[in-house]
């Protein structure tokens, strides 16, 4: 935001530097203090900036503030955010254009930084409802209609809404997971009995034309198009219109459109060259890509001129991500179009893979707990990963231990839930990229075309350096920290012999080795002193949790001394516990470099 900070009161010039640090911008006083613009009068500000300032901040009186800004007031979409904060810096107070022109979020941020109150006074706000004009802005949809005055009042008076999802997007996730309590979430517009509400909230490409309330329609850039031209097409105008004209019969308006694509030998076409001058973004396919796309009308005429069965289908389908093909070819007297929806907005089932970290249930990430909280089915690593973790579950969900099960079984759970559009949890130990498994599993979620994603967590070697208190990488010590195992019936590569990662006397931390803990010895001791420092640690961040600190020479007796065998992570390296010489990272010539360096 490009911001002004009018300082009113000269008591508010800390207050204002604090403002601009937050918030950049410049301050502008009537007084003379240092790294201030001295002006005149606060009107010869304002007229000179109105128009081209987003955000106005004043440190003084409220009464002037408002005095100061009411010539200028015109429109809340065109305003920009004005905010008052005392002189004293105790109270910041959003005084125009609080939702649309940012002051609410703007003057939160202030009185964050301040330690402030934000006094935020627009109903939505107060009531911890959402804030129907800008929720657009916030998820890079388009809102209709542009003024939706009468919307806003029956939802902050809690009138009975009824909330239609048609395509998923952080925006609806969001929306799913802050539902009001007078708001009933649907899936499919049959569901929708509408003498129940007074008002339809709807976030998809088609509105219902069935449902006759009063309305607010949210439309994500979730189509692609893909568009087939006979060799100039002219004239473009008349094209253009037409191709538009077909998508919105199909109930596909503009707003809705991400992208418009065509084969490599269309670039040229004035048609294209037309629809990108409109704004449309467009993208061009080979034929070698769209000739292995299977659709619904192939064409050997098409693939007698350029080398592929199709090119409306194939490339919107190629464009979305492989999504499903919503518009089949429609044609014209010289072009052909399709609409396919993106991938990622399709709700239809999806898998997360999510990392539980360590342990400790408090450990993993917030996405992490985020989707666990919204799954249809868990699906966690049996003694691995604490029960506890899976107890913020939603009522209804299906927790299960895949201790007990193949992968083909795992899988095949999995798939039945996804194959009915279900949101599915694999929970992995730690960080899955780790000795997690999952690879397996994503060759068979590839090799059905499930949707599947990955939410990292804490690995146990990250608990271990938080439990032992120690930095990992320690200057002119080691700057290099290794994550491997010992060979067992897991046979190593030629080149990742324990005692050739050894060379480097790195921080070495191994896993799922205690069982062969007297190998690893042996190869550590080619390399590391006998008197290197060593931690066993044993269920890091369980309430069981132990470590065991001692030197190589005495690892074995450590591990086989204490019983240890599962969840038992070897940590090596003088870095452990070493505290010598890092108080040159805190230099004054040292962090003048580092900062140097940021910037």
């Amino acid at each position: 935001m490009k911001t002004c900070i009018v300082l009113v009161s000269e008591a508010g010039y800390d207050t204002a530097r604090t403002i601009k640090a937050e918030l950049g911008g410049e301050i502008f006083s009537l007084h003379n203090e240092p790294d201030t613009i001295h002006i005149n009068t606060i009107g010869d500000l304002l007229a000179g900036n109105w128009n081209t300032v987003d955000c106005f901040v004043f440190i003084g009186a409220m009464g002037i503030c408002v005095r100061s800004i009411a010539p200028f007031i015109a429109d809340k979409h065109t305003d920009p955010a004005v905010i008052c904060v005392d002189g004293t810096g105790a109270t910041v107070v959003p005084v125009l254009s609080g939702h649309v022109g940012g002051a609410n979020e703007a003057a939160i941020g202030i009185a964050s930084a301040l330690g402030a109150i934000p006094a935020v006074t627009t109903l939505s706000d107060k009531l911890g409802l959402w804030a129907l004009d800008t929720i657009a802005d916030k998820f890079g949809w388009t809102a209709y209609p542009a003024v939706m005055n009468a919307q806003i009042a029956l939802f902050t008076a809690r009138k009975p809404t009824a909330l239609l999802l048609t395509v998923r997007d952080s925006g609806t996730e969001w929306m799913e997971r802050n539902l009001p309590g007078h708001v009933k979430l649907f899936f499919r517009e049959d569901d929708i009995v509408s003498d129940e509400f007074d008002l339809l909230i709807i976030v998809g490409a088609r509105r219902p034309k069935h449902i006759s309330l009063p309305f607010v329609h949210y439309i994500p850039r979730c189509f692609h198009v893909g568009i087939g031209l006979a060799h100039q097409a002219a004239p473009a105008a008349r094209v253009c219109d037409e191709i538009l004209a077909a998508l919105a019969s199909e109930g596909i308006p503009e707003a809705a459109i991400a992208d418009i694509s065509s084969i490599e030998e269309k670039r040229d076409e004035p048609a294209l060259a037309l629809l990108a001058g409109q704004g449309y973004a467009l993208r061009f396919f080979t034929a070698g890509e769209l000739k292995d796309i299977d659709v619904p009308n192939p064409s050997e005429t098409v693939m007698k001129h350029v080398g592929t069965a199709s090119v409306s289908e194939a490339a919107a389908v190629l464009a979305a991500g492989g999504g499903e093909l919503i518009m089949q070819k429609k044609k014209g007297a010289d072009w052909t179009v399709a609409a396919a929806m993106d991938a990622a907005f399709m709700r239809k089932g999806h898998i997360e893979i999510v990392g539980a970290g360590p342990g400790d249930p408090e450990l993993v990430s917030v996405r992490g707990r985020r989707m666990l909280e919204r799954a249809d089915l868990i699906l966690y690593a049996g003694s691995l990963v604490p029960r506890k973790l899976t107890e913020c579950a939603k009522q209804g969900a299906t927790v299960r231990s895949s201790a007990s099960l193949t992968l083909e079984e795992q899988v095949e759970i999995m798939k039945e839930y996804y194959d009915r559009g279900k949101f599915v949890v694999r929970l992995h130990t730690g960080d899955p990229c780790l000795y997690g498994a999952i690879q397996e599993q994503m060759n068979h979620f590839d090799r059905y075309g499930m949707r599947y994603h990955i939410t990292p967590g804490i690995s146990a070697f990250q608990a271990a350096a938080a439990e032992l208190r120690s930095q990992f990488t320690i200057p002119r010590k080691t700057q290099t920290i290794i994550l491997t195992r010992g060979e067992g019936r897991t046979p190593m590569p030629d080149t990742e012999k324990l005692h050739l990662l050894a060379r480097s006397r790195s921080t070495m931390c191994i896993y799922l080795s205690a069982d062969i803990v007297e190998n690893v010895q042996e190869e550590l001791l080619r390399e590391y002193p006998a008197d290197t420092p060593v931690a066993v640690c044993h269920k890091l961040t369980w309430p069981e949790q132990r470590i065991y600190k001692g030197v190589l020479a005495d690892l074995a007796a450590i591990v086989r001394g204490n019983g240890l065998r599962l969840d038992t992570l070897l940590v090596i390296g003088e870095a452990i516990d070493n505290r010598h010489g890092l108080s040159e990272l805190y230099s004054r010539h040292f962090t003048h470099l580092y900062r140097k360096a940021e910037e």
